[in-house]
């Protein structure tokens, strides 16, 4: 009986089936899903700074000190506006320095990249979900957080101006708030994203070598460099180039006077120039370069 149920378990074998292959874009979206998930960070700190900055426009309105560009001054009609999309700017910029500067030394340091390195996730995949934080997930929020916050400003520009018995239809009208969030869309992804992306990578880079102090180690060689240019040449060419590619300072990114804000309604953008700008390709090629090593240091890197 028993030589009978093994000849008819070797006759007929079990199928074996074989997992089906995870889409790579799909890889990428949960490990982007990821990122956001262990750095809250990454919205909370826009999200906060935002809801600050409505708070003291809301008070401020109220008590009168935007009453001249509530009225519509011609100089300056959309000063607070202006404010609070710079001030978000600027926010973006702490957020992906900190972010990039731990972004692979995190995962070092809490020992997860055992257990990240155990899935089936590759390190390009990785390290491509990383980078997208900085030059593309967080212009988008950026973007995202800001419009809502100036929608809201608009809103209580109206109410106070309804109080005041003055016309909220020259409000809406003269402020351009559909181009100024066009501008800012345009601004945020050629200044913020595209424009200093090797030095988001760079910090990324960095981040996945040293055991400690990763601050440090990006800065201290930029330092070096800068300091060596002084003492040869009695020049700043290079902290010159490494500060406007932090900050986002593009000349070719619009058309505008020196005192005039990205956003305003008569800046004239030229992304013929921009997307012609030989900097911006030297500085995406760059940054690929930072990517592959970073891949690579990643591929051998374990806990600290």
């Amino acid at each position: 009986m028993s030589t009978q149920s093994n000849t008819m378990s070797e006759s007929f074998p079990s199928p074996s089936i074989a997992p089906a292959p995870i889409p790579a874009t799909q890889v990428l979206r949960w490990s982007v899903r990821r990122e956001l998930w262990e750095n809250r960070s990454i919205y909370l700190a826009p999200l906060g700074v935002a809801a600050i900055a409505l708070f003291g426009f809301s008070l401020s309105s109220i008590v009168g000190i935007w009453e001249t560009p509530l009225r519509l001054n011609p100089a300056q009609p959309q000063a607070p506006y202006e404010m609070a999309a710079g001030l978000m700017m600027i926010t973006g910029i702490v957020v992906s320095v900190f972010y990039c500067l731990d972004a692979l030394h995190g995962e070092r340091r809490d020992r997860s990249i055992l257990f990240w390195k155990s899935l089936p996730v590759s390190d390009v995949t990785t390290v491509l979900a990383k980078a997208s934080i900085p030059l593309l997930i967080l212009p988008l929020l950026i973007f995202a957080i800001t419009v809502a916050m100036q929608w809201l400003m608009l809103l209580v520009s109206s109410a106070v101006l309804l109080v005041s018995g003055q016309s909220v239809a020259t409000l809406w009208t003269n402020l351009s708030f559909l181009r100024m969030s066009w501008l800012l869309l345009y601004h945020i992804f050629t200044a913020h994203a595209l424009w200093p992306a090797p030095i988001y990578c760079w910090l990324l880079l960095v981040s996945g070598w040293p055991r400690r102090a990763t601050f440090l180690w990006a800065a201290l060689p930029l330092v070096a460099i800068g300091g060596a240019e002084q003492i040869a040449f009695h020049t700043w060419h290079f902290a010159a180039l490494v500060g406007s590619r932090l900050i986002g300072d593009v000349p070719t990114v619009a058309m505008t006077s020196p005192d005039m804000f990205p956003t305003n309604p008569m800046t004239h953008i030229m992304p013929g120039h921009f997307l012609g700008n030989p900097g911006l390709w030297i500085g995406l090629a760059v940054a690929a370069v930072f990517l592959a090593a970073a891949v690579q240091l990643r591929r051998y890197q374990g806990p600290i």
